[in-house]
């Protein structure tokens, strides 16, 4: 038999075959509105359309999804945009009626041709029909911009809140389009608590806004509605209860003073002040309840992982030992740059950034290490020396064997609301068992980084101010612009202030011991100053001052009050 010929055969066989199916009108018209999905071809796919319809073609989802998706892509184009939506919701309703089943993109296509007619009650009943109508298809942010966009384009302020109200039952959150134009249809309907509301909602989703809604922000400010609105006696200590409470940055308490808002064009220094009203920004940390939340999170963790005795012990002995301002990661500072041949353990680098942060705070840090690593290093008559010392002063604890300390310095830190020093990036897995949105803001808040200089390490402390809106306690706010590659010392913000207000505001009296805000003096020192050019600011009717710590209204201080006596670190090494 001859295979050569009987293999050859059998392949051209299947090369017709494929061919014939190539052929086919359903394959063909497949082929031909993809095509036309691509190319965003209305013209040419009403037609295929018409051609499927009158040839008994089998439409199928991927077929009306396509047809619709270029339905509401030609909307935009005037040319186009009438039979555009007319056959959109010809071949929604052919869809409907031949019982093939919508899903979100169905929705969504149809929703933009509702708003394109201006129909937002359609676009609207469309979203909601989801969770009745079409049960298990669920909505997604896309799916609400259309009615958003008509009710705010047409002044139905009242309807556009309903659809931002369901966006939020359904666990969806607005992004810079629709909250500028929620935004934008407050300020016109001139409704000022709603305008407040937005401005907070922008200030929790964004870190900085386009020139475009900064335009509306700037709009309320200048205009009659905004001077008119404000508290004029307002509690100063519940304004500062809040601040604290929300992790500084903002207190949510609604407009405070009265009169009109001078709205600058500013820079911020590296330092954190503004070069036009000489305020001082923060860095914004996560909320109590969050802080709460994240404690809870890691001990609950921890104590799966570890041995639920050993971890409950140091959960117990930091109730005790609570005044510590920084936490060290013992291993990441000492194995720092030690890949060499003679490298090793360096705890002269630990006891160096020890040093350092004493120098900063006046207290000394904690040093997290692993039991294993400290009997090593107890084996060096130099190393012993230093690292009792460290445990007659309670700044060492050594965690148990076969643990992980890695979760013991980040539960020490979250727990204290301290800083973190620390060049690991917190990614392994330990960490992503976290799954917190709020784990970023933490450590960009509290993580201390640092880097070699020369032989010398260098701590680089968290930045002093954060790039999001900030509003604080005297009522002021400060609105970041976006800008692509911008240095931050170059970035524009909007600066907006009462001067009424800030004239007649009483300073609150000094903290008490259990502040919250910050453990380490603002950056402000680096700059030695509060303006833009390194100069003593003297505006605002504030005096010169030899440094920012006279202008800065919310320097950070210390949160532990007095220092206590402390006791030796728990002894786990039998030297």
């Amino acid at each position: 038999m001859d295979t050569t010929n009987h293999s050859s055969s059998s392949h051209h066989n299947t090369h017709k075959q494929k061919k014939k199916k190539l052929h086919t009108p359903e394959v063909k018209f497949r082929f031909d509105l993809d095509l036309c999905s691509k190319k965003k071809d209305l013209i040419s796919a009403i037609s295929l359309y018409e051609f499927a319809l009158s040839n008994s073609i089998r439409l199928t989802q991927h077929h009306f999804n396509s047809l619709l998706y270029i339905c509401s892509n030609s909307v935009t184009d005037p040319s186009t945009k009438s039979s555009a939506i007319e056959c959109g919701f010809r071949i929604f309703n052919q869809m409907v009626s031949n019982n093939v089943e919508p899903n979100e993109a169905t929705i969504t296509a149809v929703a933009r041709l509702a708003g394109a007619k201006n129909d937002g009650d359609l676009a609207f009943e469309l979203v909601k029909s989801m969770g009745t109508k079409y049960k298990g298809v669920v909505p997604r942010l896309r799916t609400y911009g259309p009615a958003v966009f008509c009710f705010c384009r047409n002044g139905e302020a009242d309807k556009a809140y309903e659809v931002d109200e369901h966006m939020g039952f359904m666990g969806i959150r607005p992004e810079e389009d629709e909250l500028a134009a929620l935004l934008k249809v407050s300020v016109e309907k001139r409704k000022e608590e709603k305008v407040y509301e937005y401005f907070h909602k922008l200030r929790g989703t964004l870190s900085c806004v386009r020139e475009s809604t900064a335009e509306i922000i700037e709009s309320w400010f200048g205009g009659e509605v905004a001077s008119e609105v404000g508290l004029v006696n307002w509690d100063v200590r519940q304004v500062e209860e809040a601040v604290l409470r929300n992790g500084g940055g903002w207190h949510g308490q609604g407009w405070l003073g009265r009169g009109n808002w001078v709205v600058h064009r500013s820079n911020i220094n590296l330092g954190g002040c503004c070069s036009s009203c000489g305020e001082q920004l923060v860095c914004v940390d996560i909320d109590r309840e969050d802080t709460e939340k994240f404690v809870q999170s890691v001990a609950s963790l921890a104590m799966e992982r570890e041995r639920q005795s050993n971890f409950k012990e140091f959960q117990d002995w930091l109730e005790e030992h609570s005044e510590y301002e920084a936490i060290i990661d013992g291993a990441n500072v000492g194995l720092y740059q030690q890949n060499f041949a003679d490298g090793g353990f360096s705890i002269s680098q630990v006891d160096a950034v020890m040093k350092e942060l004493y120098k900063q705070s006046k207290t000394w840090p904690l040093v997290v290490l692993h039991n294993k690593r400290l009997r090593t290093l107890l084996q060096n008559d130099l190393n012993r020396e230093l690292i009792e010392k460290w445990m007659d002063q309670g700044v060492l604890y050594g965690t148990p064997n076969g643990s992980n300390d890695d979760w013991y310095w980040l539960y020490a830190a979250v727990k204290l609301k301290c800083l973190l020093v620390t060049n690991d990036e917190m990614r392994d897995h330990i960490f992503e068992l976290l799954g917190s949105s709020f784990f970023l803001k933490w450590k960009e808040r509290h993580q201390v980084r640092y880097i070699s200089v020369k032989g010398n390490l260098q701590l680089q402390m968290p930045p002093s101010y954060s790039l999001v809106i900030q509003e604080s306690k005297k009522g002021s706010w400060h609105v970041p612009l976006a800008g692509d590659g911008v240095d931050e010392s170059s970035r524009t913000w909007i600066c907006i202030t009462r001067p009424v207000s800030n004239e007649s505001f009483n300073e609150v009296p000094e903290r008490t011991e259990d502040s919250e805000i910050g453990q380490f003096p603002c950056n402000c020192y680096l700059s030695n100053s509060c303006d833009s050019n390194n100069n003593i600011m003297t505006n605002n009717g504030l005096n010169g001052a030899s440094d920012c710590t006279q202008i800065c209204h919310h320097r950070p201080i210390t949160i532990t009050g007095k220092r206590k006596n402390r006791s030796p670190s728990p002894s786990r090494l039998n030297p």
